[in-house]
C-alpha cells in the first residue's frame, strides 16, 4: 500500500533511471505516461484490469485509458503531492512486470 512517505516524496534517481530505461515511460508534466498495445480488445481489457489489481493493492490509482480498442494508455501522478511521487515509480515498475505475459501469451508492447 502507498503510504504517506511514498507520496510525499521523490526519489529523483529513481525517477531518472525509469526515464532513461528502455522501458517507454515519459514525463508529461507532472505525471508518468506510457501506452501498451495489445493484440485485441480482449488483451486490452485483461491487462488494464491486471494494473486494476496492481493499483487496488498499492491503494494508488493511475488514470487508465483504454484507445483504439487495442491500446492501454496508463498515466500516473500523486494528487495530493501535486505530481510524480516514489509510489508513482513503484506503480510504473509493477505495472511493467504484469506487461510481460506468462509464457506463451503475447506481451503488452510499449508503444
Amino acid at each position: 500500500m502507498a503510504g504517506p512517505d511514498l507520496e510525499a516524496r521523490l526519489d529523483e534517481a529513481a525517477l531518472r533511471e525509469l526515464l532513461d530505461s528502455s522501458a517507454g515511460w515519459r514525463r508529461d508534466g507532472a505525471a508518468l505516461t506510457k501506452a501498451f498495445t495489445l493484440k485485441g480488445f480482449k488483451g486490452a481489457m485483461a491487462f488494464a484490469n491486471r494494473v486494476a489489481d496492481l493499483a487496488n493493492a498499492a491503494n494508488h490509482h493511475p488514470d487508465i485509458h483504454i484507445e483504439g480498442y487495442k491500446t492501454v494508455r496508463i498515466v500516473l501522478t500523486t494528487h495530493s503531492a501535486g505530481g510524480i511521487t516514489d509510489a508513482d515509480i513503484a506503480l510504473a515498475r509493477a505495472i511493467d512486470a504484469v506487461a510481460v505475459p506468462p509464457a506463451g501469451k503475447s506481451p503488452a508492447a510499449p508503444v
